[in-house]
């Protein structure tokens, strides 16, 4: 492994008030240290979003701010925010529009929800945060209880122990793309 094994790729991470701060911050460094260019996206360019605990993200970018284009993948942290996030309407599109072009779509913990309102998981295999289980399997996804579940394009994991796994499988389906 070398330390710019993703050089010249490009990430979108998801950001809402009460997002999980392990689940932003240890993507967004690990992505960055493996050579890796991140961005935050939000609904409002250039505000500070807050953790659970009050940790603060500033926004580089909003969803209407971008294109679809620009990125190799997307990653949304769990907490709260992923049911602040699929409130927006160009936030699921982004989402939507990732997948569809094949790209990474990448979610821990509560971040299925976004997917369940991007559609993203109908016939795919995913996991989530064990109380979200229902929504992943009503959004038509194969439900698997494990660290990791890799569905070509598709990363999933439950909980913040499972970050390391997680990233492990989201830097090798960037790789591959």
């Amino acid at each position: 492994m070398t330390d710019m094994e993703l050089s010249g790729k490009h990430v979108a991470i998801l950001a809402e008030n009460l997002y999980q701060e392990m689940e932003l911050w240890y993507p967004l460094y690990r992505l960055q240290e493996a050579g890796a260019r991140v961005t935050v996206l939000a609904s409002d360019a250039g505000k500070v979003y807050t953790s659970k605990l009050g940790y603060p993200v500033k926004c580089d970018h909003s969803y209407s701010g971008v294109q679809v284009d620009d990125f190799d993948g997307v990653i949304i942290p769990g907490g709260f925010a992923p049911d602040y996030m699929r409130r927006v309407e160009k936030a699921c599109q982004f989402v939507a529009d990732i997948n569809r072009a094949g790209k990474l779509v990448a979610a821990i913990c509560h971040g299925p929800w976004m997917m369940c309102s991007a559609n993203v998981l109908r016939g795919r295999k995913a996991t989530a945060f064990f109380s979200i289980k229902t929504d992943v399997v009503n959004a038509g996804a194969e439900w698997q209880d494990a660290e990791v579940v890799v569905d070509n394009n598709l990363v999933t994991s439950r909980k913040p122990e499972d970050l390391p796994a997680f990233m492990r499988a989201c830097i090798e389906v960037l790789k591959k793309q």
